[in-house]
């Protein structure tokens, strides 16, 4: 099995580091490659990063899923918390894409009722309430914190973080009532088991739950919607884009 780790960030140490760690959880059998994007923000950490992340991601696609190279991967990994492109990664796409925070939320949803997020950078917060209405788990989602560090903060010196970000998680059991604490975002990788034993409720690291996920739609083998919103769009006329998004818009996605 070989999957496509998607970054739509333009930082490389981050897409190296996500791919040495998703290799370890995906284990044997299953291959992993990384993409990092070509032009925008380092660390996406507002509205219009994001906006800029998800044509990003779209040229990652063409360029990696596209028509110069089919059949290459079974699965696509978008591995920025906020998940941007997702929809429209998965109209385009002829292979199954996952979120980083919709595989998050949605396996956070199944180990308990009410879920806490913990996130670096506050500008997140209502970006990633703002997610989890789109991906309609909105009302499951009882907690939103974030570190007063950004993410890219975070994962430059993971151990000065550690002890706000265990306060934030125990704040979602004690004060919001969470079930469950999903640690989010690129930065926080690895940081879950470390910090697990100061928690009495299961903390995921969102990284390991988008392996999971990504593997799991691999292995259904569902087939690719033909009808429906989801669809390969029809051919799209477009000026300014890069060839190969140009060619997956103007033929269509392949079928």
């Amino acid at each position: 099995m070989r999957l496509l780790l998607l970054n739509a960030n333009t930082t490389e140490a981050m897409t190296a580091r996500m791919v040495e760690a998703a290799t370890r959880v995906a284990g044997a059998g299953v291959a992993i490659d990384g993409a990092t994007g070509r032009f925008g923000a380092r660390y996406i950490s507002t509205r219009a990063a994001a906006a800029i992340a998800g044509h990003a991601a779209l040229d990652l696609l063409a360029q990696e899923v596209g028509a110069a190279n089919p059949g290459g991967y079974d699965a696509v990994a978008l591995a920025c918390f906020g998940d941007p492109g997702l929809l429209a990664l998965k109209e385009l796409s002829p292979i199954p894409v996952v979120g980083m925070a919709e595989a998050s939320l949605t396996l956070a949803a199944q180990l308990g009722g009410r879920i806490g997020v913990v996130t670096g950078g506050e500008r997140w917060v209502p970006m990633l309430r703002e997610l989890a209405l789109v991906l309609g788990l909105g009302e499951r989602v009882a907690a939103l914190r974030a570190t007063r560090l950004t993410g890219a903060q975070v994962a430059a010196d993971p151990a000065a973080a550690e002890a706000e970000l265990a306060a934030l998680a125990r704040t979602c059991v004690a004060e919001d009532g969470a079930d469950v604490v999903v640690f989010g975002g690129a930065g926080l990788v690895g940081m879950a088991a470390r910090l697990q034993p100061a928690l009495d409720v299961p903390l995921l690291c969102s990284l390991d739950c988008l392996v999971a996920a990504t593997l799991a739609a691999a292995r259904l083998g569902a087939a690719k919607a033909a009808s429906g919103s989801f669809a390969p769009p029809p051919p799209t006329p477009s000026t300014g884009l890069s060839p190969g998004l140009a060619a997956m818009l103007g033929e269509g996605a392949p079928r």
